[in-house]
């Protein structure tokens, strides 16, 4: 898989190298139940002609509103929250022992179609076989849709459009604005009274959050988000994601590492060596699924046993590709407001 930016460390590259996934799509079938029937969008889509500027900055123009949606698997499940049925998904949905993945969200499982469970794999047959009217995924870099194998993405492209939303260096109200704008554009009352509750309770963790950060950093607390694999450590750089810059501009004390792999780079690598490089207080931890779980780490990795905030316990999940709705974040602001206030100055 060509990597964009030359050597930029994109979280497209920390999946396939970090966490060895494959990249190579597949056409045999992979992830979902063949006996899922599509239907169209559940949303009360308009008549009239749809048009979208995407991330990429390509004009999407139809001639209706398409009901019948594809989309990667948090794609989906933001547009979920604001009332949008895709009939497809690709992308994590589904665990390795059967359980749902988080980055499902609300999402039916048994309601959609999964051409694809991990990354690299996207069943180009099974999509056709969904006749789709658009495919919806965001992106991490200029061009590329994430969790589409660029290697079929022509092909892809042939059967309906594609539309990007882009989420690199745009903060997490925006990042959300985005979706809630989309799922209105495919005809969806985003005015209902549970959107506007969860609006409410987003803002309202939100607020929480913002006094817990003043907190912290009063106390002089530092907090770094991390994800590991068996040979490295990677430390996020906070302004390409959505949730860590908006953490940062409510005040969490993040700690921004000083040598990113490149220039325009998601995270610093660090040899396991060199684990306390950048010593915190507290750690928020990958908790996706291709990432190596902090248990797992503590039993095989002595250097991140050692680290202050892991043998203190301070270490909160971070779920870096929640749903951007407010339904998928407010559980995320909420935990991390209730916990640094607990969370002592251990290094």
């Amino acid at each position: 898989m060509r990597h964009v930016l030359g050597a930029r460390t994109s979280r497209r590259s920390l999946l396939t190298g970090a966490f060895g996934l494959g990249a190579t799509a597949v056409l045999a079938a992979c992830g979902g139940s063949d006996d899922a029937t599509p239907s169209a969008s559940g949303s009360a889509a308009a008549a009239g002609p749809f048009t979208y500027t995407d991330g990429r900055g390509k004009q999407i123009s139809l001639p209706k509103v398409p009901t019948k949606i594809v989309a990667q698997v948090g794609a989906a499940a933001a547009l979920w929250d604001f009332g949008i049925r895709p009939i497809g998904i690709f992308g994590p949905s589904t665990k390795a022992d059967g359980t749902k993945d988080p980055q499902a969200g609300s999402v039916d499982l048994a309601a959609v179609t999964s051409v694809g469970n991990v990354f690299g794999e996207f069943n180009v047959e099974k999509y056709l076989s969904l006749a789709p009217e658009l495919l919806v995924s965001c992106m991490y870099d200029p061009k590329l849709l994430w969790y589409v194998p660029e290697e079929t993405e022509p092909q892809i492209e042939q059967i309906a459009p594609t539309l990007g939303i882009q989420l690199t260096e745009v903060a997490l109200p925006k990042a959300i604005g985005f979706y809630e704008e989309l799922a209105g554009k495919l005809g969806a009352d985003i005015n209902t009274p549970e959107i506007t509750a969860a609006k409410a309770a987003f803002n309202t963790a939100d607020a929480a959050l913002k006094t817990a950060a003043a907190a912290a950093t009063a106390a002089g607390l530092r907090v770094a988000a991390f994800s590991g694999s068996k040979d490295t450590l990677y430390m996020s750089i906070p302004k390409y994601s959505p949730d860590l810059s908006h953490y940062l501009a409510q005040g969490v004390p993040l700690t921004v590492p000083t040598k990113p792999d490149s220039e325009g780079a998601w995270w610093e690598s660090l040899s396991w060596e060199n684990a306390a490089k950048y010593p915190v207080d507290v750690i928020l931890y990958d908790a996706r699924t291709q990432a190596l779980p902090s248990a797992e780490l503590i039993k095989t990795q002595p250097a991140w046993a050692q680290l202050p905030a892991v043998k203190a316990g301070q270490i909160v999940d971070w779920y870096s590709e929640a749903q951007y709705s407010y339904q998928g974040y407010t559980p995320a602001l909420t935990e991390l407001a209730a916990k640094l206030p607990t969370f002592k100055k251990v290094a």
